[in-house]
């Protein structure tokens, strides 16, 4: 016996059971009934049966799905914190605060949320995903989490001399820089109005700075006052790199708003440390009229070390010019030039109307120096204000003096030339980008430093530290993941594709096939960190109920994907 399909022209084809005889020595066949109201599923099942098959009750018979937990990137991330030992870096002993610690620190790369919010994820009866179940906090309350992260804070500064210990060695060039986050609600003493990088200037905000080695990898990291200057935080830093981390040769990386003349010499200098920073505009232009910087050093390279010991004693100046960034700084100067200019022709126009014409030598003088300061750049007019009239005019050799420096910046060093030869210390500036990078996942990528709600000045310190441990767990899955990420996985190429340090940096040719492609050389899809993430997610932990009687209830994971499989190898963990 067996089951046939018989199509109809104008209905649905017909579903017969039927079976092959034979009569005179030829093949016929005969129906024996007629299958076409049975549902489909059925009339499969019976098809198996005829074939020898054994019929199975459905699967919601056998067996009933409790509930499902997104676990594979909590396995991920928690795999990767325990082998960097991150539960023994917060505190050699277990302990629930240690758990707790550990949670809120793997839930910011995981789901960034509020207190309140994580508990629930946390939670036995509301799991966002499996982390609380694995570390066995599902019953953590959000008030737990407020006092783990006052049992955290006790131990930053042990801590971060661990991280330092394994990051940081004598000689290593360490990387500084200085940000800072608006601040909700005006309770906390950290909280004050200052200069908002965030470009929230109606905002309280706080002010913390970051320590990473030189690949960019997070190290230290402390808060400050909102109102508290880029180089007022260095001298804090210096202590915590000399007597906290016992480092006497050291190379810091700061920018010119942190290294200033001043700190240079009234703090950096007398500790005996070396370090890297740029001119100012205004230093850079002393040079070139007093002769010391020549424009033609750049007609055949776009690198050259110079000295100038009347201005900076016992230093080295790296000059540099970057074509890109002087095609820019140019594009920029001519668009604000005419921004500014359509201002100023709105005073023009405002002396010169019928009804009730703009009059008064001062009142005009507002109108345009409010024009003027608009988009900064009023230093390149002339001006002439009368009683009852205004004129201006560009200041062509003004522009033509400040177009000159376009794209040239100047390195400024103590490290002498058989340490750090002229190349290497353009690149060690540079590298101040990858703290730069870091500064953007902690505020908006990834882990999502604002809000900050806090009013206890002991839990915003908590909670940028926190921040920073779970950017250290990130940064070290970053690096293993970047073959399947669209991060350059071969920095080496990357370096040798660059003609000159001043250059513009160049992927590698495996990171433009996997940009170009969005496929990995094994045919895998090219993600982001948080897509990927996003895709791990996806591999559940079932908890099973099988419908037989006495049966016990079990978890089961589904099974990886080849680029979940994949994650997992270059992470050294197992799902």
């Amino acid at each position: 016996m067996y089951i046939e399909r018989v199509p109809n022209r104008n209905s649905p084809p017909a579903v017969l059971l039927r079976e092959s005889f034979r009569e005179d020595g030829k093949v016929k066949k005969r129906t024996l009934a007629n299958l076409s109201k049975w549902p489909d599923d059925l009339v499969e099942g019976f098809r198996v049966l005829l074939k020898g098959g054994v019929a199975l009750p459905s699967l919601g018979d056998a067996f009933a799905i409790l509930r499902s937990r997104p676990h594979g990137h909590v396995a991920a991330v928690l795999g990767c914190a325990r082998n960097l030992g991150l539960e023994k870096l917060l505190d050699r002993r277990p302990s629930r605060d240690r758990a707790l610690a550990a949670a809120m620190i793997l839930a910011r790369i995981l789901d960034p949320r509020s207190k309140l919010a994580t508990a629930r994820a946390l939670s036995r009866e509301t799991p966002a995903h499996s982390l609380g179940e694995d570390l066995g906090i599902e019953d953590a309350g959000e008030n737990e989490l407020y006092r783990a992260m006052d049992w955290l804070l006790k131990r930053q500064d042990r801590i971060e001399r661990h991280l330092a210990a394994r990051h940081l060695e004598e000689g290593a060039l360490v990387l500084c820089d200085v940000t800072s986050v608006y601040f909700e609600g005006s309770k906390c003493p950290l909280a004050k109005r200052g200069y908002s990088r965030d470009g929230r200037r109606g905002k309280l905000q706080i002010v913390f700075a970051l320590l990473t080695s030189r690949e960019g990898c997070p190290v230290a990291v402390e808060v400050f006052r909102g109102n508290t200057a880029d180089p007022g935080t260095l001298g804090a830093q210096l202590e915590k790199l000399r007597k906290r981390f016992s480092l006497s040769r050291i190379v810091l990386v700061g920018d010119r708003g942190l290294l200033t003349d001043a700190r240079i010499r009234e703090e950096v200098r007398p500790a005996g440390l070396g370090w890297i920073t740029a001119l100012r505009a205004p230093a850079i232009r002393k040079l070139v009229k007093g002769g010391t910087l020549q424009l033609s050093l750049f007609d055949e390279q776009d690198l050259a070390e110079i000295t100038a010991p009347e201005l900076f004693p016992g230093e080295r100046l790296v000059v540099c010019r970057n074509p890109l960034p002087a095609a820019e700084r140019a594009r920029k100067r001519l668009d604000l030039l005419a921004s500014t200019e359509g201002e100023l022709d709105k005073v023009v126009a405002a002396t010169r109307r019928e009804n009730r014409p703009l009059r008064g030598k001062d009142t005009i003088a507002v109108r345009a120096d409010r024009a003027l300061r608009r988009f900064k750049v009023g230093k390149h007019f002339d001006t002439i204000v009368t009683e009852d009239g205004f004129s201006y005019a560009r200041n062509e050799d003004r522009i033509a003096e400040e177009a000159a420096l376009d794209g040239i910046h100047v390195i400024r060093t103590n490290v002498p030339a058989e340490e750090l030869p002229a190349e290497e210390a353009v690149r060690s500036h540079k590298s101040l980008s990858r703290v730069e990078r870091a500064f953007r996942g902690y505020k908006t990528v990834d882990l999502k430093v604002r809000p900050v709600h806090h009013r206890l000045e002991g839990r915003v310190r908590a909670h940028v530290f926190l921040r920073m441990l779970a950017y250290h767990v990130e940064w070290h899955m970053r690096r293993a993941l970047a073959p399947l990420l669209f991060d350059d996985d071969d920095p080496a190429a990357a370096a040798a594709a660059r003609p000159s340090p001043v250059a513009p940096a160049r992927p590698s040719p495996s990171a433009r096939a996997k940009a170009g492609g969005k496929r990995t050389p094994g045919g895998l899809p090219v993600h982001s960190f948080q897509t990927l993430l996003a895709d791990l997610a996806t591999l559940t932990r079932n908890r099973v109920q099988p419908a037989a009687r006495g049966a016990v209830a079990a978890d089961v994971l589904t099974r990886p994907t080849p680029l979940q499989a994949e994650a997992f190898r270059l992470l050294g963990v197992r799902p």
